[in-house]
């Protein structure tokens, strides 16, 4: 049995989680909509990094989820090679009414992920965002997005932050940050244990599935 919690005990390992892109694409509203269940239409852009968490409880075990909002206008360029350390999941957002900025995360923010990544095979998601605007705003299809992250061995999703709309029934929280820690442990079973001796912690058992009695890791 799999839940979020937010118990004041530590948890037994952290995995870290980055979101990156071009500045305007959405990444901090997907972030207050996903921790804190609310969009601001004026939100200011990023200032360097500004971290979330969140706990996440896998059959008794606790496991947390560092999640990084990273600033994407080139003045914080210098802080690259930090945001990328250490990520075991990376989520590349595009504005689905910008092409460019699809453009720019096979461009700029995939080779950054190449130059400076330290952790090998990080699981990584594209997210095309702002579909609330509509088909007629729309620079790219989904069908475009969609084969995009196929290109470049990536998940893939479209959201809205706005509307809160995974692209499913599911929620944004359900669709991306859910989502990708559940292919993260099935598509490397042993990261709980590697994150885990990075911090010295020792960890035992296998992860299953459900968050809140609702969704699943299978």
């Amino acid at each position: 049995m799999s839940s979020d919690t937010d118990s004041d005990a530590g948890p037994e390992t952290v995995l870290k989680i980055i979101f990156v892109g071009d500045s305007g694409v959405g990444k901090t509203s997907l972030l207050e909509r996903m921790f804190s269940d609310r969009f601001d239409s004026h939100m200011p852009a990023t200032i360097g990094t500004d971290q979330r968490f969140k706990r996440l409880n896998i059959d008794g075990r606790e496991i947390g989820v560092s999640v990084w909002d990273t600033a994407g206008q080139d003045r914080f360029s210098s802080l690259t090679p930090f945001y990328f350390r250490g990520a075991q999941g990376v989520v590349y957002v595009y504005d689905v009414t910008r092409a460019e900025s699809l453009t720019h995360l096979r461009d700029k923010w995939m080779e950054d992920y190449k130059s400076y990544a330290t952790v090998e095979d990080a699981v990584q998601m594209v997210v095309g965002n702002k579909v609330d605007l509509g088909d007629r705003m729309r620079a790219v299809s989904a069908e475009e997005g969609a084969a995009f992250a196929r290109e470049h061995g990536c998940l893939y999703k479209e959201t809205s932050a706005k509307t809160d709309s995974g692209g499913t029934d599911a929620g944004v929280y359900d669709a991306l940050i859910w989502g990708l820690v559940c292919t993260m442990l099935d598509q490397r079973p042993g990261l709980v244990q590697e994150a885990a001796a990075a911090t010295g912690v020792r960890v035992e058992g296998r992860r299953r599935r459900q968050r809140g009695g609702a969704m699943s890791c299978c």
